[in-house]
């Protein structure tokens, strides 16, 4: 089995670091990917030259997708994402502090897997994440990629 790759899409470096080491405590291993705004998030996806020769046939196991993007919204990511036959059923968990039920339903509507507050204490965020970790990459099950 290949490693289980974690991307997530944050360009708020506290919610980022937050993120981290929320992973870390959870110890459950797994290589997290942080990009930082949706264009560089498109770049990772689709093998673009921003990566550096990333094999985009090797996709990651879970993104943690944030909406409030600079370049390109995390909505436009996941329209993308949901468009693309190479992407479409990668598991995406919108992770946002956003509280607008229009977001929510967008995010839905767009294809989104799932959608999290980041609850603004650190314990709480951090089962949150040790939730959605054990739920996305140990219980569920997925295709194989390119099926």
């Amino acid at each position: 089995m290949s490693e289980k790759i974690i991307l997530l899409v944050e360009d708020n470096q506290d919610d980022e670091e937050l993120a981290v080491l929320a992973f870390e405590r959870s110890r459950i291993a797994n290589r997290m990917v942080v990009v930082r705004d949706g264009q560089e998030a498109l770049d990772y996806f689709f093998g673009t030259a921003a990566n550096g020769g990333r094999d985009a046939g090797v996709p990651p196991q879970l993104v943690l997708l944030d909406l409030k993007l600079p370049k390109v919204s995390g909505l436009e990511v996941l329209r993308r994402l949901r468009a693309d036959p190479r992407t479409r059923r990668l598991p995406v968990v919108v992770l946002t502090s956003s509280k607008e039920e229009q977001d929510l339903l967008e995010s839905y509507d767009c294809g989104a897997n799932s959608y999290v507050r980041k609850p603004v204490e650190f314990a709480r965020f951090a089962e949150a994440i040790q939730q959605l970790q054990m739920y996305w990459l140990v219980l569920n099950e997925q295709p194989s990629a390119g099926k």
